[in-house]
């Protein structure tokens, strides 16, 4: 079975997928087990929401005995790059780099993430444009500088 590239799944399945991506294969008794604690969600919940995920192509299921095994068809890496790719195409593009720089202004970076940072910015800077095109619709810009040409 293929994943979507587009991994359309809500902020409950996501810690069901972090469970899944952090062990490798899990019973729903251990993922129950897991967030049960962390998230005080009920067995039935849990459940539904693995379920939701077999259906939508995230997790496979393979029966071991009595029971259900669960491993991811998606890293974890794959996930977060598509969710970022799909984020940042539904906003204006002339808004997307104060956008990322909230995101590392709010966001604890190690010193190895930091100097990738600087690096590949570095890099993207000797072929970037002076000016990044709004993307808005027409007649319904709503960048409030006005320095788009929309």
């Amino acid at each position: 079975m293929e994943v979507s590239t587009a991994l359309n799944i809500s902020a409950a399945e996501w810690q069901v997928m972090r469970v899944a991506w952090t062990l490798g294969q899990v019973s729903s008794q251990t993922v129950s087990d897991v967030l049960a604690t962390k998230m005080d969600w009920k067995a039935a919940t849990i459940k539904t929401l693995v379920g939701r995920l077999v259906k939508k192509g995230a997790l496979t299921a393979e029966r071991d005995g009595k029971r259900y095994l669960y491993r991811p068809l998606i890293s974890e890496q794959q996930a977060m790059d598509t969710a970022s790719e799909v984020f940042i195409g539904q906003l204006c593009q002339h808004k997307v780099g104060k956008t990322l720089l909230k995101m590392v202004e709010d966001t604890t970076l190690s010193q190895a993430d930091i100097a990738a940072l600087i690096t590949t910015l570095q890099e993207k800077q000797k072929t970037a444009p002076k000016e990044v095109a709004c993307n808005c619709l027409p007649d319904n810009c709503q960048c409030a500088d006005g320095s788009c040409n929309c």
